[in-house]
């Protein structure tokens, strides 16, 4: 099967060379988002990483929707978080309310030393076509 390369003129516009989410064979890659708002790419970040992370969230669900998918489709999640210590669980409780209880990704999550446009977190998904995993 061939690959699908998605740009999602609803969600922000990227900051380097890379396609919002590529597809292969039902799997859905989606690179990591930042909290910028895709209506105001030039605003402010947010303040605070639980605002961060409800937009990072907001902008994958963008990217998912564009694509016929939600997070139920989701299977695996990569964190990346500027100050770890400070902001796992609150990041965590934000995160945690996009998942059923039931169907939560693998999950990494790590701490780094710094994120493109001064973001605090960034998220990125791989997800499965319901189709795909049916086969």
């Amino acid at each position: 099967m061939a690959s699908k390369f998605h740009r999602v003129a609803a969600a922000p516009r990227p900051v380097a060379p890379f396609s919002h989410a590529v597809e292969c064979d039902g799997w859905v890659l989606l690179t990591g988002q930042m909290p910028t708002d895709p209506a105001a790419p030039d605003a402010a970040l947010p303040a605070g990483i639980e605002a961060q992370t409800r937009r990072v969230m907001d902008n994958l669900g963008i990217v998912l929707g564009e694509l016929g998918l939600d997070f139920t489709d989701v299977v695996q999640c990569r964190v990346h978080l500027t100050d770890f210590e400070a902001d796992y669980a609150s990041m965590n409780r934000v995160y945690a309310g996009y998942f059923a209880p039931d169907r939560l990704p693998a999950r990494t999550c790590v701490g780094v030393t710094a994120l493109a446009v001064g973001a605090r977190v960034e998220i990125d998904l791989v997800a499965r076509r319901p189709q795909a995993a049916s086969r």
